[in-house]
């Protein structure tokens, strides 16, 4: 723990408090996750602290329960972390924890996309929110050129930069690297895909590839076009 928390260990075990208490009240982690919080949550995302840069500012981008963003925010405080979750519930959550740790962590309720204009950092992380390439198009446009994405995957990391290389390509990233973190620390290592942004980020407003962002906007538009047909049915 020191070697992962320093002298900040305690709020690491507060976290987990929460986590274990009020995150399971508010189904941010399922009952059956307590007795492997640590080494599959919390341990999981410590580990790979060291791929921050100094200092640098980091969006954690669908922050659910604050993971990796609040492990991060404890165990690296040079960092200046902003949690950005769409969803009220879990935003209230964060901010009360945010609150009772005493961390400076920023919570912002948005979506990735709606802080294009607004937001501007070094680093973007994420954990189990969208396949790769629909993550990047989400994320990247919040770099700059020269910025980290650090996307935190599992077995198949090299399966998914395969399948989403030339969109990755497309959305401006010049180096891909998977690396794998935690060796002898935890009982299965840490893999992510580390990219850097070499130009500039194009702003794609339609979702990439066929994750969950994908099927939705399609039954977003199934309806569109079913309404209009509704709509011209009555008009005839």
């Amino acid at each position: 723990m020191t070697e992962l928390f320093g002298d900040r260990s305690d709020l690491a075990y507060s976290y987990a408090r929460h986590l274990a208490t009020t995150g399971v009240d508010h189904g941010l982690l399922g009952p059956r996750e307590i007795p492997r919080m640590w080494d599959r949550h919390l341990l999981n995302c410590a580990v790979m602290a060291p791929a921050l840069p100094q200092g640098a500012t980091v969006a954690d981008i669908g922050s659910g329960a604050g993971l990796p963003g609040l492990v991060l925010a404890i165990a690296r405080p040079d960092i200046a972390m902003t949690l950005v979750e769409p969803l009220q519930r879990r935003t209230r959550w964060l901010t009360d924890v945010v609150a009772d740790l005493g961390l400076e962590v920023e919570v912002r309720q948005a979506k990735a996309e709606t802080l294009w204009d607004v937001l501007s950092v070094d680093v973007v992380t994420a954990r189990a929110v969208a396949s790769l390439g629909e993550l990047a198009r989400m994320s990247l446009p919040l770099l700059s050129v020269g910025g980290l994405m650090i996307a935190m995957k599992g077995d198949r990391a090299s399966d998914e930069v395969a399948a989403d290389r030339e969109t990755l390509t497309s959305l401006g990233v010049s180096s891909i690297d998977v690396t794998t973190w935690g060796h002898g620390v935890t009982s299965e290592p840490t893999t992510t895909v580390m990219m850097t942004l070499g130009s500039e980020a194009p702003r794609w407003r339609n979702p990439v590839g066929d994750g969950p962002a994908r099927t939705a906007a399609r039954k977003k538009e199934r309806r569109k076009t079913r309404s209009a047909q509704r709509r011209q049915t009555d008009q005839g």
